[in-house]
């Protein structure tokens, strides 16, 4: 039986915080850290609950209840936990003679396994190194946008507001955590409300979870949730405690200022648009005729290269990144040339796209009906997503180009301009790189 008495105990005297043990982590040669020190302890607020059976024998605490700076797992052979370590309490790890390391990609702490493995406190050695504290804190979630997830943000308490389940989870009806293709954990995907081309936040769920049945909440709305990774360090993720961590308005959902003429199978007869950049230098700036590359800020621009090995151009291609640039935010416009629309019929788009590491740089492909030409008016223009053409995604292999499909621009009139527009900084979680070739416009 658990204890849940109350225990009123002296704080520590020795406070060693989860920033300091996830620092020695980053530090240690081999990526674990044992404390053998007597009278150490870390203190965190438990923001996990396994109480839904989305966590199993373990908790999840954050430095400080509110704006928190750092989280680590503790690791315990032992279910239910909530009943003890319920959300929001205080506790105290007794360090000496646990082990801290990186799991699955997140930090944990817990007890010395083979080789760089760590495993979990047995019950029998719980209340030696865990003591629970008679507060329990009101727990404020940091608010977040899909581009703030960052290492530093693991095992933390967030909320994403303006967020929506995808169309076709919800047209679908699906389940949480029990479709046939769901092993272990499922996986659905939250689109933000503000930015059409965010990428898709990834969610999380136990196939073991009490929930797992119940259907992807529709409408939209925020939810709270712990960031984490994936079990293979490939891609960040949220999990929540339960269902109640959506608040969502059933009948409301996100209308995206988006043009979608929708897809067709193949290309046009009539070529009325075609850039490959074959014949513009490597090394210098993509200025194709009747292009604009702008930067609007930072210092970055398109520009053309030629590259072979694992990571092969097209030929020329071009490209923008922001690594290493030291710019606080990069954003360069590669515009085409004027097309009018009216001129011909079945206008069809596409182009071909890959990525270095993208990830939380974006490229978004835009349309404007309003541009005047100059590079003075890009940035009051009215830019709208153009919906239905592919691009490369953070998690493609950096050497494979995707094709955009063939992206209908029948329903267009009058005249307009189509532009890529690359985000990002010099900050290492946004200075990814986009490469672009092969853009072709043709008609009937």
């Amino acid at each position: 039986m658990p204890d849940t008495r109350l225990v009123d105990i002296e704080d520590p005297s020795n406070i060693v915080t989860i920033g300091n043990v996830v620092s020695q982590i980053d530090q240690s040669q081999n990526g674990t850290v044992t404390f053998d020190t007597p009278g150490e302890f870390m203190e965190g607020y438990v923001i996990s609950s396994d109480e839904a059976g989305n966590f199993f024998e373990e908790i999840v605490i954050q430095d400080a209840p509110e704006n928190p700076t750092v989280g680590i797992k503790v690791l315990i052979d032992n279910s239910p936990l909530f009943t003890t370590y319920e959300f929001g309490r205080r506790i105290f790890v007794n360090l000496d003679g646990l082990t801290a390391g990186i799991s699955n990609g997140v930090p944990v702490i817990g007890i010395a396994g083979s080789g760089t493995n760590i495993e979990k406190i047995a019950p029998s050695q719980q209340e030696d190194f865990i003591l629970r504290d008679d507060i329990v804190a009101e727990i404020v979630p940091t608010v977040v946008t899909p581009s703030d997830f960052a290492t530093d943000k693991l095992n933390t308490y967030i909320v994403l507001d303006g967020a929506q389940f995808s169309d076709e989870d919800v047209a679908n009806n699906r389940s949480f955590a029990a479709e046939a293709t769901d092993q272990f954990d499922g996986l659905r995907f939250l689109q933000s409300c503000t930015d059409f081309f965010a990428p898709a936040v990834r969610l999380e769920t136990s196939t073991f979870s009490d929930f797992k049945a119940a259907s992807v909440p529709g409408g939209s709305g925020s939810v709270t949730a712990i960031l984490s990774r994936d079990f293979e360090d490939d891609n960040f993720v949220i999990v929540v405690n339960g269902p109640a961590d959506f608040d969502f308005d059933p009948n409301v959902r996100c209308d995206f200022d988006v043009v979608s003429c929708g897809l067709v199978g193949a290309a046009g007869a009539t070529t009325i648009l075609s850039e490959n950049f074959e014949t513009q230098s490597t090394g210098q700036i993509a200025q194709p005729a009747g292009w604009t590359n702008f930067i609007e800020a930072g210092t970055e621009t398109w520009e053309v290269y030629s590259a072979g090995g694992t990571n092969a151009s097209l030929g020329n291609s071009v490209r923008v990144g922001s690594f290493r640039s030291n710019d606080t935010s990069t954003i360069s416009w590669l515009i085409t040339p004027q097309i009018d629309f009216d001129a011909q019929t079945g206008e069809v788009f596409d182009f071909e796209t890959s990525n270095s590491f993208a990830d939380g740089s974006e490229m978004q492909v835009l349309y404007s009906a309003d541009w005047d030409g100059t590079t003075a008016g890009i940035t009051t223009a009215t830019w709208e997503a153009l919906a239905d053409p592919a691009i490369v995604e953070d998690s493609e292999f950096f050497g494979n180009w995707v094709p955009s499909g063939f992206a209908s621009l029948d329903c267009l009139t009058g005249t307009g301009y189509i532009a890529f527009k690359y985000e990002g900084s010099g900050d290492a979680g946004f200075d990814g790189t986009y490469e672009l070739d092969n853009i072709r416009i043709t008609s009937n």
